[in-house]
Parts: structure tokens; C-alpha cells; sequence
């Protein structure tokens, strides 16, 4: 159903962030993921393109639900949203520049802070529930000028197969 992954790589209380090159995300924090290709699940995608962008070798993943948007009421989209938990003894020293930008541990405090504009727009909204909740939400979004005006969490009752 949709073309994009995206997850969030999680280590203790610190989210490993990647601070994008190029648009539509350029200049800010978020997870990492991108482009299904092929026959590939959202999972198989999540998993290489995880790989690619940081080279960790992720052997678990968790479906966390999707992030779907309308944006200035011409443009919708959205992606499946994955949550990974490594070890906290796990060695990745950062910041590391890579083909996509640079990637760094962040705090989830820091994330989540109130008016935090390093980070895309959304993500204050659905991050908790994809921390948090063993179940799978639509996170609902509608954006103006490239500012949140709505948002919405809609259960998912149904898991999908990815």
C-alpha cells in the first residue's frame, strides 16, 4: 500500500537519528528507512535500507503501525513505521557522516522536547505511541505550509502482513 519505511533504532533511552542531505526531510532528525523495491515487504525494506544508511545488521524489528499525511491538500503519502531495540552495550560511536547525512544518538527527551524544531513536525506526535504501545496505530497527519495542523491515532485492529 505504501512505498516508504521508516524506523527508529533504540538504545537505552537514546534514538539513533539521521540528519538528512537531501529533501523532503533535509536538515532535520529523524529515523532511518526509505524506498520498497521490487518484491520486497515493508520489512525486508526496513531491515536493507536500515543496513545501508548505518550498516547494523538488525535481526528484530517491530511493526509499529503507519504514518500517513496530506500535505497542503495536494499531496498524500505515508510509510510503515518499524521500532528496533539493540543492546545497550552495543558499540556505535557517533556522529557518524554517511551518504545520507549524519547520525547521531539522540536523547528521547531531547526528541520530544516542546518546540524542538530540529526534528520533522509529526514526529512528537507519533514517537510516544511507537515507544510505548504494544499496539499498532494510523497516525493521521494534515499538513499546511509545512506546519502540523492536525493529527490523529487511529488503532489498527487488524495487523497486516508486512
Amino acid at each position: 500500500m505504501y512505498k516508504y519505511t521508516l524506523c527508529f533504532i533504540k538504545k537505552g533511552s537514546k534514538l539513533l537519528m539521521l540528519n538528512r542531505d537531501s529533501a523532503p526531510t533535509k536538515g532535520l532528525w529523524n529515523g532511518v528507512g526509505g524506498k520498497i523495491e521490487g518484491n520486497e515487504s515493508p520489512t525486508e525494506c526496513v531491515i536493507r535500507e536500515s543496513f545501508e544508511e548505518t550498516g547494523i545488521v538488525l535481526e528484530n524489528v517491530a511493526y509499529k503501525g503507519v504514518i500517513s499525511w496530506i500535505a497542503d491538500a495536494s499531496y498524500s503519502g505515508g510509510m510503515y513505521v518499524f521500532i528496533a531495540v539493540i543492546p545497550d552495550d552495543y558499540q556505535y560511536i557517533t556522529p557518524k557522516k554517511v551518504d545520507e547525512g549524519i547520525l547521531d544518538w539522540k536523547d528521547i527527551e531531547w526528541i520530544l522536547s516542546e518546540g524542538n524544531l530540529g526534528v520533522g513536525e509529526m514526529i512528537p506526535q507519533f514517537l510516544p505511541k511507537v515507544l510505548s504501545s504494544a499496539e499498532c496505530f494510523e497516525h493521521k497527519c494534515i499538513l499546511e505550509n509545512n506546519k502540523l495542523i492536525y493529527y490523529d491515532a487511529v488503532r489498527l485492529r487488524q495487523i497486516e502482513t508486512i
